[in-house]
């Protein structure tokens, strides 16, 4: 994997130990997809990206456009020989080094690093997917939770957790009501008939592109019904389906909750949708 600050490429072991995203966090970033020659919903990731730095407080360099960057991810992809795969892209962006919990400076640093993927298409992997509540900590519902920043401690702890304990993921919940937010690694959706739901981002959750354009898809669809709503986990039990989306894997139906057990068809037909959105967005 190779990462790039700027246009001067560098290995990770390059990157001082004095690089506030390391030292405080500070830091924000985005994945997305690459595949068949373009970025996944290029778009959409760029805005929330910007979004985010303006809330972080982050200066904005005027180069920093949209062609920009997707010129800089591109260029990354082609020196490591991967036009012709998917990819997992990860841009992260840092306030530059200096200073202690207040910076001395606003300006930033970016780094974009690449990995291959195995398929171009989001798949809804027939797996086992069991799934836990995780309860040591919890999330509080604000603007902060639905920023993609470094500080990711709460889902580290968690993803040991679900190591630990043989489970596939873990759903967060908030500190406030104890609302269901969403998975470690993702968004969650319930499903209920024709009937899904997914928690609002008052709740907490990641303001997710995977899970705005599905949002988008289902409320034009006649086929379903969508609802952006809190979710307790007493309601967990009662859905036919959940499932769990970010940029990477798109949807991953859960299997098995307790003694619960999950279906798949209404994942299924979405990630259809997903995949020919993906392809002519």
């Amino acid at each position: 994997m190779t990462l790039i600050s700027g246009t001067k490429s560098i290995s990770s072991a390059s990157i001082s130990p004095e690089n506030r995203g390391i030292l405080f966090g500070d830091g924000v970033f985005d994945v997305l997809k690459y595949a068949s020659g373009k970025l996944y919903f290029w778009e959409a990731h760029y805005l929330r990206l910007m979004a985010t730095m303006r809330i972080a407080r982050m200066e904005i360099p005027d180069t920093f456009t949209m062609e920009f960057l997707e010129s800089e991810i591109l260029s990354q992809i082609e020196q490591n020989q991967l036009a012709n795969q998917a990819v997992s892209v990860r841009l992260t962006i840092v306030r530059k080094q200096g200073g202690d919990y207040t910076p001395q400076t606003n300006t930033i640093e970016y780094y974009i690093s690449v990995a291959p993927l195995q398929s171009p298409f989001y798949q809804n992997q027939p797996i086992e997917y069991r799934i836990e509540l995780y309860k040591d900590f919890y999330l509080q519902p604000d603007l902060l939770s639905n920023l993609k920043t470094t500080n990711r401690l709460l889902n580290v702890m968690g993803s040991v957790f679900a190591q630990e304990n043989d489970y596939q993921n873990c759903i967060l919940l908030n500190y406030t009501h104890k609302n269901v937010v969403g998975f470690l690694s993702g968004n969650l959706f319930w499903v209920s008939g024709t009937h899904i739901k997914t928690p609002p981002l008052s709740d907490g959750c990641i303001n997710g592109i995977t899970r705005k354009k599905l949002i988008e898809t289902i409320t034009k669809t006649n086929d379903f019904t969508i609802e952006e709503t809190s979710i307790s986990p007493f309601d967990l039990q009662k859905a036919d389906e959940l499932f769990v989306t970010n940029s990477i894997i798109g949807i991953q139906s859960v299997s098995h909750y307790r003694k619960k057990e999950y279906t798949n068809q209404v994942a299924n037909n979405l990630i259809g949708k997903l995949n020919t959105l993906a392809r002519l967005g």
